[in-house]
């Protein structure tokens, strides 16, 4: 089944987003967890959640994604930072317990001066703080686009990570098109090449889900600035072919493209168009 759907405003609650996935044709969602600047999160309505979870059943939506906010930075200079985002992905997981099978993403960091090898350790010294034996949520690294100081601009740095943690087996990784492709990975012209290096480098079964966006910027430019589907310098040919690909047909697309509402149903029908299955 082809699983499709975008970002959404969390502000209503779940139930909300379910039902305006529904109303522009999506069968899966992603919303950050808070304020994308960071900040507390209000309380979570288990009523909202409960009903949102029957409303999930009935109307077939598959497992959603919930992104971290922006601000965190796990691999910060600063102690104080990074114990905001070690508490903030804490929070994050303890209320994703109640949202069965889903998936949380998070930007690595920043290593800032630092050097990628001490963001590294940091990051999977921030993972080791937060995750337990009871986790039911798969955590993901989102691949990067490289600007500054960010980790996780190579499938090498992303592995590095992952092999630190433990509990490898509860992590994945989020490839974003738009970031990966500026991040210098020819996704457009030698797809197959850099599934098999992804491969090789991390393993696709660790692959959990695609932020499906277009790239205003060419290939390598390290600028992580989304476009609209077909708009970009990926195409709509080579985004065709990626959610056709015989190894990423069955993941969950995230858009998360410049548009409001009536622009994602607009995608989500198109994409749906293109689909060969």
């Amino acid at each position: 089944m082809f699983r499709i759907g975008c970002h959404l405003s969390a502000s209503k609650g779940y139930l909300a987003m379910g039902e305006q996935a529904v109303a522009i044709e999506a069968n899966t969602f992603q919303y950050f967890t808070r304020n994308p600047r960071g900040g507390a999160a209000k309380e979570l309505d288990l009523k909202d959640v409960e009903k949102y979870l029957e409303f999930a059943a009935q109307n077939d939506i598959g497992s959603i994604l919930a992104h971290a906010p922006y601000t965190i930075n796990a691999c910060a200079v600063d102690e104080g930072i990074r114990e905001f985002a070690r508490n903030t992905m804490a929070d994050d997981l303890r209320r994703l317990s109640y949202l069965p099978d889903s998936l949380y993403n998070f930007h690595p960091g920043s290593h800032v001066k630092q050097g990628a090898q001490k963001g590294i350790e940091l990051i999977a010294q921030t993972l080791n703080q937060v995750m337990t034996d009871s986790l039911t949520t798969t955590v993901l690294l989102e691949t990067m686009a490289g600007k500054g100081t960010e980790v996780g601009r190579t499938f090498e740095e992303l592995q590095a990570i992952l092999e630190r943690t433990d509990y490898p087996e509860k992590m994945g990784v989020c490839l974003d098109t738009c970031h990966v492709y500026d991040g210098g990975y020819d996704i457009v012209n030698h797809l197959d090449e850099v599934l098999a290096e992804f491969d090789r480098v991390i393993g696709l079964y660790r692959l959990k889900a695609i932020h499906l966006n277009d790239s205003k910027n060419p290939m390598g430019s390290h600028k992580d600035r989304h476009e609209k589907i077909g708009e970009g310098s990926l195409t709509l040919e080579a985004i065709t072919r990626i959610i056709n690909h015989p190894l990423l047909k069955d993941l969950p697309f995230f858009l998360e493209t410049p548009n409001e509402l009536p622009g994602y149903q607009a995608e989500i029908r198109l994409l749906k168009s293109k689909r060969t299955e």
